[in-house]
């Protein structure tokens, strides 16, 4: 369908532009055409009003030859002679309504007065096309351009939806190997214990699952799922792993991706806690400062442990889900002691709103 003729407003707008048109063609026929006002507005304004819609053919020659891969012989040899053509019809269209008109006694010499300016008519009438042409030739252009950029956001979004569910894809066989890992251990060791854990296991998964689905999640469910994890690692380090936690009630609401913080858990058990023969405490805490959140997770360290190149697969899984969500305005620090690791992450503090729907990713 015609651009123009999709949207109303573009319709009022281009009829608007004729209004000009109808004044200085009822102009000619006063000054030029020895008609009165009254003859020249009824002859003008009709005429204009028709040759309007007549114009908007030339979208359709525009999107036949676009302008890139048309040669300008062609393209002048084709555009004017639909110019020429569409002139003549406009004359004769004119004439017609002249006629008419002068069945009226009132209105008896308007014929003879619009053929005397037959010529005139009919190279407006060209000239108007070929403005026409001018403007649709640029319509085509706007078109297209918004097309792809419509088309390169479509892809943007596509792409950054395929990484998210590659990064989820990571985390989530991570995690179940270092479970079940922890419930064959368990086994042979206090098989009560790792039946506790396989159930924790199932409902944590099944609530990952849940969540895991969606593009956002609040912090709150976000703590829910991280705290079911330490949950599980209680059960195969028992008193060796301590939970401090320190969480702003106004950071609860705030928007988070999900599963942000599991690696961040696993982290600090594996490199942590699990370290440390008296084991120790795993410090989290969240605040909301003006517009950020702010998440820390801190755990002990072996102060004799390698050191290793690099922040980890962990680590450099929230880095990437951070940046393909928040771009540059979210970030993951690093704070390593000698006796204390620390990781920092702040993003933008969003909240859902009354009436939004958390979608699927």
């Amino acid at each position: 369908m015609h651009p123009i003729l999709a949207a109303r407003d573009r319709l009022l707008l281009y009829l608007s532009a004729w209004l000009p048109v109808a004044v200085l063609l009822t102009g000619l026929f006063v000054f030029v055409g020895r008609l009165d006002w009254k003859e020249a507005a009824l002859l003008a304004l009709p005429m204009t009003l028709v040759y309007s819609f007549l114009c908007l053919s030339a979208w359709y020659l525009c999107r036949s030859f676009p302008l890139e891969k048309t040669g300008m012989i062609m393209l002048f040899g084709i555009q004017g002679v639909a110019a020429i053509f569409s002139g003549s019809l406009w004359t004769l269209l004119g004439r017609v309504l002249a006629f008419a008109l002068s069945a009226f006694p009132s209105f008896s010499a308007i014929e003879e007065h619009y053929r005397a300016q037959t010529p005139l008519l009919m190279g407006i009438g060209a000239l108007l096309f070929v403005l026409a042409v001018v403007g649709h030739y640029l319509l085509s252009t706007i078109e297209t351009s918004r097309e792809a950029e419509r088309r390169a956001l479509e892809m943007k979004v596509l792409a950054r939806e395929a990484e998210l569910r590659a990064l989820r894809a990571q985390i989530d066989p991570h995690f179940l190997f270092n479970s079940l890992n922890s419930i064959s251990a368990l086994t042979a060791i206090d098989p009560s214990a790792s039946r506790t854990m396989c159930q924790m296991l199932a409902d944590f998964l099944r609530k990952s699952i849940d969540l895991g689905g969606r593009s956002s999640i609040t912090l709150d469910e976000e703590f829910g799922l991280a705290f079911s994890f330490l949950t599980i690692e209680q059960v195969r380090l028992g008193p060796r792993l301590k939970i401090r936690k320190d969480i702003d009630d106004a950071s609860r609401s705030c928007l988070v991706p999900p599963l942000l913080l599991q690696p961040l858990m696993e982290n600090a058990i594996h490199h942590g806690i699990a370290q440390l023969v008296e084991g120790g405490e795993i410090g989290i805490s969240a605040a909301r400062p003006g517009a950020r959140l702010r998440i820390t997770v801190e755990n002990p360290c072996d102060p004799d442990r390698p050191r290793r190149n690099g922040s980890g697969i962990g680590l450099a899984n929230v880095r990437g889900r951070l940046d393909t969500v928040y771009g540059a305005d979210a970030w993951l620090e690093v704070e390593p002691g000698e006796r204390r690791f620390r990781v920092v992450v702040s993003l933008p503090a969003k909240e859902k709103s009354s009436d939004e729907r958390v979608p699927n990713a």
